[in-house]
């Protein structure tokens, strides 16, 4: 089994994409998500660069991963300074770090027409550095940039590059499609070059998204013999983005013969999501193996397959990825589906009641009436059991009002609204300022809640969403209000309909607070009748 290294770049390359920008506690919880998982290496940004490097690379000298050896990046020296006085290179060692990664070009057009150099220089420049380091301790990982580009122009030169940089020591070359534009099928002829004639060398492979073959060039060098594999852990990265060594990963250890220090892939949704978190962006649901929607079925003849035998329309088991299958309801779903998402919630009703049927039907009604639980499984559970009559209300709405004024009376909230509630006989009262009406509403409703159900400060909307249903009605248009909430440990979805913006907020704000009460062991709750 052919061993392949990873290395992830998302502190260094991943750092370079828009709208990305790490805390040096952000950097550190990064490290300590990829040293958890098991990278090789951890590309951890250039201490010449910025304050905030230098600072990272000082705290890690007081931490000791586990699993992954930090890396220090930079170029080679300077054109016309010797490599003991190039700053950059002095940063370099001053970083601490056993690893270190230079890049070099590999391009012809780029030594002659970016850094101005002649070919020979470059070449010198590439190995003194490398020597430089190496007589300091440092094992060098040698980055070739613009290689494929520059192998297409000069072939012999960008060859000429990868041998200068192991003949100076560089423990692994690695071949960079820094523009993202080589396809596949050209790609592979190349490498097939490269790995003939270093034959005994560590060839590595680091590719840009900009065509949409990033994971399939670095699939393809895999396949052609290299044995190092750079990117970042979800892809993000300069321009177009790097290859996504969460799904290179899961593709080499489950589909291939390689053999990668990463063993146990059930931690990887997981990884994912704490990255996603920490670089404040949103997973996409249609990511392979650990998107929320990579195993979800929604065809009635999936659900039928997948739950006779997975198999039918699964390629992995979820739970190998640390992902789960879910079944959606929609228009689209059979009685099996719906009684697979049944299961969790009544386990007692059994496929041959004729409660099922019924169920089926309303759902079906529900969705033309434009509701969508797919993405609203809290409000699918309550609308199942209050048709069995299995839900009892934590509370009851008597009337609200909202109102909305230009200009507003202080300023800054321009709406109110108030609220009338009742619990076991009691009613209260509230009323709230807010943001518009909605924002106005949902305040209000929590304050009144807040008296019977202190708990409810636990509740948080994280996400509302508004889509217009009907395209022929303008402003009288049927609407679907979807909501996200999380209480710090769960996130849950609702969703509500009608022609009038506030009354289909009101029902997925409803839904949102009875769901907790429903599910919350800690709430004092009115939930499943016994």
């Amino acid at each position: 089994m052919r061993k392949i290294e990873i290395l992830d770049s998302t502190l260094r390359d991943g750092a370079q994409g828009e709208s990305i920008s790490f805390s040096v506690q952000d950097k550190l919880s990064i490290v300590q998500a990829l040293d958890s998982f098991g990278v090789d290496y951890i590309e951890a940004g250039n201490p010449a660069s910025n304050p905030k490097d230098i600072r990272f690379f000082e705290e890690m000298k007081r931490l000791k991963p586990k699993s992954s050896q930090i890396c220090a990046f930079g170029s080679t020296r300077r054109k016309g300074v010797s490599v003991d006085n190039d700053e950059g290179c002095l940063a370099l060692l001053h970083a601490g770090t056993k690893a270190i990664s230079i890049f070099g070009k590999a391009s012809k057009f780029h030594v002659e027409n970016v850094i101005k150099a002649s070919k020979e220089e470059n070449l010198n420049m590439i190995s003194d550095t490398i020597r430089f380091l190496k007589q300091n301790g440092r094992d060098v990982l040698f980055d070739a940039e613009h290689f494929f580009d520059g192998y297409l122009e000069d072939a012999e030169y960008a060859m000429l590059v990868i041998k200068t940089a192991l003949n100076a020591g560089a423990c692994v070359a690695t071949l960079c499609d820094t523009n993202g534009g080589i396809l596949p099928f050209d790609l592979q002829p190349i490498l097939n070059v490269v790995i003939d004639a270093f034959p005994n060398a560590k060839i590595g492979i680091h590719c840009h998204n900009d065509s949409g073959c990033a994971v399939a060039n670095s699939l393809m060098a895999v396949n052609c013999g290299i044995s190092h594999v750079q990117g970042t852990f979800i892809g993000i990265g300069e321009r177009c983005g790097n290859a996504d060594l969460a799904t290179i990963i899961p593709n080499l250890v489950l589909k291939t013969d390689c053999n990668l220090s990463v063993k146990d892939l059930t931690s990887l949704t997981d990884t994912v999501l704490r990255l996603y978190d920490i670089t404040n962006l949103i997973s996409p649901a249609n990511r392979p193996y650990t998107g929320a929607s990579s195993f979800a079925h929604k065809g009635g003849m999936h659900i039928d397959g997948v739950d006779k035998n997975p198999e039918s329309f699964e390629h992995i088991n979820p739970q190998s990825v640390g992902n789960k299958r879910r079944y959606l309801i929609s228009e689209m779903s059979g009685k099996g589906a719906v009684i697979n998402k049944l299961a969790a919630i009544v386990p007692d009703l059994t496929k041959d009641s004729p409660l099922v049927n019924q169920i089926v039907k309303k759902l079906k009604q529900l969705e033309f009436d434009g509701y969508q639980f797919e993405s609203a499984d809290a409000s699918f559970e309550l609308t199942v059991l209050e048709m069995l009559g299995r839900f009892k209300p934590g509370f009851n709405l008597q009337m609200y009002r909202t109102s909305g004024e230009f200009p507003s009376p202080d300023g800054e909230s321009p709406a109110w609204a108030v609220v009338k509630i009742e619990v076991d006989g009691k009613s209260a009262t509230t009323a709230s300022f807010g943001n518009g009406p909605v924002n106005a509403l949902d305040l209000a409703l929590r304050k009144g809640l807040a008296t019977f159900y202190p708990s409810v400060k636990n509740i948080r909307l994280t996400d509302y969403k508004v889509r217009v249903l009907s395209d022929d009605c303008t402003t009288g248009s049927k609407v679907r209000v979807l909501t996200e909430n999380t209480d710090g440990k769960r996130v849950w979805s609702t969703t509500g309909v009608s022609t009038d913006i506030i009354a289909a907020s009101w029902k997925a704000l409803k839904d949102a607070i009875e769901y907790y009460f429903l599910t919350e062991p800690d709430a004092k709750k009115r939930g499943r009748k016994k």
